[in-house]
């Protein structure tokens, strides 16, 4: 199977089978009554060879899951388990999804096609293991704004129709069904580990991490790290880097994921998992997506804290090899490393170049400032301030010292931003529910793609050596 001349080509490896009979159970997709393609992204089948598919052979595969040559034989339904709202759970895994195949980018980097909405799995209890068609629309949204915002995301790789009505407790039923195919770095959570920790099985422990440090390379810890030549430290900094570039990427985009469960944390520090999620409508840390989090304890403003502890609970699975000390030490560093994060991914979106860890900080605390006091949000924010512009009082003079970049994108000149608010949101599928008007969702892709280009290039997530 080859893609065009100078993309990427097709690579099968199933590096996973190597883990594969502790780390999941073979399972058979659900035999759905239709399978009507609805979106494929071409963007990201590039990157791996399967732009050429044609449409029939694409719904073969990612609706029918006929396995793709060379790749794995059965889907599986990956075992873990985590921390939801901070109430520790045994009973889960993959209830509602399976990895469906492994292939290798252009790059050369380990990627991972996993499903939501196809079938019932061991881990699905009364749940049907089924997906909304609003549901993976919703994804769509996410996916492509947080990619165009700079966010190191799952890509929504493919969304079909499958012809069942579903009942939900959240939204209007029945319901349109969907099965959704996404393009990830990996499906390693911070749960994997728990669930080992939990079971005592130290050698598995020591296997996944050596697949982890073998198939999501990063640096080392620092010169002066305690244990740096430890596995599972060597480990534990990488991902602490990760999640800490992870939570300050959100914060810039104005991002609320909802549900920062450890079972929902990949350990490539990949955004990924999108259910109750929000942009912010003004800049407003204890803004909440999920209607069930009452207690905020994933507010916007409480994501850095969210993801450090769940690096907390990453480090007591791996005191299972390691001593504590060292694991501390890895988990001392978020707070610094999210700092930076914070500074220099802020600069990219504003279009002005770092100066210096206090004039960054300053800039941030600032443009803060600026939107609570005339309750912008992030959106409207960055755009109307692009490269310093329109800048005042105390924004004005922090802004002054660093330099601006060159912006010629027409997107700068539209006169006002790309948002996704929860009114377009709505607007988008109620186009599909009402009319089966699938042309506003594909002028909004269109439309996010272009801002991302006007964005530019955006600063590489911390914690790889490869991407």
């Amino acid at each position: 199977m080859q893609s065009k001349a100078g993309d990427a080509d097709y690579r099968p490896d199933r590096a996973i089978e190597a883990i594969a009979p502790w780390l999941g159970d073979a399972v058979e997709p659900a035999d759905f009554p239709a399978a009507t393609l609805r979106f494929r992204n071409q963007r990201a089948a590039t990157t791996v060879g399967l732009d050429s598919l044609a449409d029939e052979a694409w719904c073969r595969h990612f609706g029918r899951f006929e396995p793709l040559p060379g790749n794995l034989p059965q889907p599986l339904a990956l075992r873990y388990h985590g921390h939801q709202f901070r109430v520790y759970n045994p009973e889960i895994g993959d209830g509602r999804g399976f990895l469906f195949a492994q292939l290798r980018d252009g790059s050369d980097r380990l990627l991972d096609l996993g499903t939501k909405g196809s079938g019932r799995t061991p881990y699905s209890r009364t749940a049907d293991g089924r997906l909304t068609l609003k549901g993976a629309v919703r994804e769509i949204l996410a996916t492509e704004m947080l990619e165009a915002l700079g966010v190191y995301t799952s890509k929504t790789f493919s969304v079909i129709e499958t012809g069942e009505e579903l009942w939900r407790g959240d939204e209007p039923s029945p319901t349109r069904s969907a099965v959704m195919v996404r393009l990830s770095h990996g499906h390693i959570r911070i749960g994997t580990f728990q669930r080992l920790l939990a079971l005592e099985e130290a050698g598995q422990m020591e296997q996944l991490i050596a697949y982890c440090l073998a198939n999501f390379p990063g640096p080392m810890p620092p010169a002066d790290a305690p244990g740096r030549t430890e596995p599972a430290v060597i480990l534990m900094h990488q991902v602490v880097e990760r999640l800490a570039d992870l939570a300050a990427a959100w914060m810039v985009a104005g991002f609320v994921h909802g549900v920062l469960n450890t079972d929902n944390m990949n350990v490539t520090g990949e955004s990924f998992d999108y259910g109750p999620w929000r942009w912010l409508p003004t800049w407003d840390p204890g803004f909440t997506a999920a209607y069930f989090d009452q207690q905020g304890l994933y507010a916007f403003g409480r994501q850095p804290e969210a993801l450090h502890w769940n690096c907390g609970q990453l480090a007591v699975s791996l005191r299972l090899l390691a001593d504590a000390p060292p694991l501390l030490a890895a988990m001392e560093r978020f707070g610094p490393l999210y700092m930076q994060a914070i500074a220099r991914r802020w600069c990219w979106r504003l279009g002005l170049e770092p100066l210096g860890p206090d004039e960054d900080a300053a800039l941030v605390a600032a443009s803060e400032k600026f939107m609570r006091e005339h309750k912008l949000g992030p959106d409207a924010f960055f755009y109307n301030h692009r490269a310093g512009s329109d800048a005042a009082g105390e924004l004005s003079d922090v802004v002054a010292g660093h330099r601006r970049v060159d912006d010629d994108h027409g997107y700068w000149t539209d006169g006002m931003p790309q948002s996704m608010l929860i009114d377009e949101v709505e607007t988008i599928w109620a186009a599909i529910a009402d009319r089966d008007d699938w042309q506003p969702l594909e002028s909004k892709i269109a439309a996010l793609r272009r801002m991302g280009e006007a964005l530019g290039v955006p600063p590489p997530p911390m914690g790889h050596t490869v991407l």
